[in-house]
């Protein structure tokens, strides 16, 4: 069975706004005083985190796919 891409990406897509939301819901406070320990950061603190989260995502996607 062949996935369109309107297949793969609203069922992504929602699953990502899902998880997203359940810190700020389940723990406002921490995730309030996380974003301000990630304020602290440099860029480049932070686009090493964004690069880790990315290739973390693609090699999950050629397992899962």
């Amino acid at each position: 069975m062949d996935a369109s891409f309107a297949d793969l990406f609203w069922p992504a897509l929602a699953l990502v706004l899902v998880f997203e939301g359940l810190m700020p819901f389940v723990a406002p406070g921490v995730w309030r005083r996380m974003f301000t320990e990630m304020l602290k950061l440099q860029d480049g603190q932070i686009r090493f985190f964004g690069l880790i989260c990315l290739g973390a995502g693609a090699l999950l996607w050629w397992l899962v796919s």
